[in-house]
C-alpha cells in the first residue's frame, strides 16, 4: 500500500519515524551524506519509495523525496528540486532516481 501525504513536511515526519533519519544531498553522479562524510553510488543503494509535490500557488515549488536505503544499512531522506531548478545529473543517477508518475 503507497501512503499518500499532502505536504513534503509530513512525509519527512513520518518517513523519520519509519527510520529513514539520515539527510542525503544530490551530486551529479552519486547521492552524499555530510554526517557520515560518505558519498554513495547509484549501485550502492536503492530508492524504497518517493513522494512527489507540486506547489500549489507556484509551479516552480516542485520537489520529490525519495526514501533511500543504502547497502550497507543506512537509511534516509533525499528531498530534491525538479523542473527549472534540477541540476544536470549523470545516466546512472537518472536510472536509479527514474520514478514513473
Amino acid at each position: 500500500m503507497r501512503v499518500t501525504y499532502d505536504t513534503l513536511t509530513e512525509a519527512l515526519s513520518d518517513l523519520d519515524n519509519r527510520g529513514f533519519t539520515i539527510d542525503f544531498n544530490m551530486r551529479s553522479d552519486s547521492v552524499y551524506c555530510k554526517a557520515l562524510d560518505r558519498t554513495f553510488r547509484p549501485e550502492e543503494f536503492t530508492v524504497a519509495e518517493y513522494h512527489r509535490f507540486e506547489g500549489a500557488s507556484d509551479p516552480g515549488d516542485q520537489s520529490i523525496v525519495y526514501a533511500i536505503e543504502t547497502t550497507d544499512g543506512h537509511k534516509g531522506v533525499l528531498v530534491d528540486a525538479y523542473g527549472i531548478y534540477s541540476d544536470p545529473l549523470s545516466h546512472d543517477m537518472i536510472q536509479k532516481l527514474k520514478t514513473n508518475y
